[in-house]
């Protein structure tokens, strides 16, 4: 695992405190730990991190100033890689975070569902390195919904469309699911192929499955 920079937004001390500890723990360096969206866009210019970890309600009107935070940072810097750690499923902002990902890492997870630490350490090495997670109780929410393009999945086509937004192998797949990695690749063909995906050589199309089910 590599050393990543991080600086990270909560406003809960507590919580921003034992999340630093964590990270240094595991070998990663934070230059910064704040607790609004303004000092998070202060300590991401002048430190220039890797990837962002990022509360949505922040003083001072605890509404949406991490993801206002995170999109003035990316219109400066559009690869920085950002994980959203939340207590509640928020349709409108997480639709917006993972639609707006120019390239960069996305993660939305969900605070009281993370309950294994090396499973969040490894989706802040994923995020980082440009991939996306997504809890599968908010891609569950935001799915419940929509009916369009969903309603032409199965349900174990559904089942795989969010194990997919967690940034899971082909191999991870198979095994969360008992079943082999040629039937994941046979579920996954086939949900490329309901939600109008055809090969393109410039796109990631796992990805794109999601965020086409998340828009309806």
């Amino acid at each position: 695992m590599r050393s990543l920079r991080v600086v990270l937004a909560e406003d809960a001390v507590l919580l921003r405190e034992g999340l630093v500890g964590l990270l240094e723990r595991f070998g990663h360096s934070v230059p910064a730990a704040v607790g609004d969206g303004p000092s998070l866009v202060a300590a991401a210019q002048e430190h220039r991190p890797d990837l962002v970890i990022v509360d949505v309600r922040m003083p001072p009107r605890f509404t949406d100033e991490g993801l206002r935070a995170i999109r003035e940072l990316q219109c400066v810097q559009p690869a920085l890689s950002a994980l959203v750690l939340s207590q509640y499923v928020e349709q409108t902002f997480a639709e917006e975070l993972l639609e707006a990902r120019h390239g960069a890492g996305t993660g939305y997870l969900l605070k009281d569902r993370i309950g294994d630490v090396e499973e969040f350490m490894d989706a802040v090495t994923r995020v980082a390195d440009g991939g996306m997670v997504v809890d599968p109780e908010v891609v569950r929410q935001l799915l419940a919904r929509r009916r369009d393009p969903l309603s032409r999945l199965t349900a174990r086509e559904r089942e795989v469309l969010g194990l997919m937004a967690e940034g899971r192998s082909n191999s991870a797949l198979a095994r969360a699911l008992v079943v082999t990695e040629a039937a994941v690749a046979k579920h996954i063909a086939s949900i490329l192929q309901k939600l109008d995906l055809p090969p393109a050589p410039d796109d990631h199309r796992r990805v794109l499955a999601v965020l086409a089910a998340l828009r309806g």
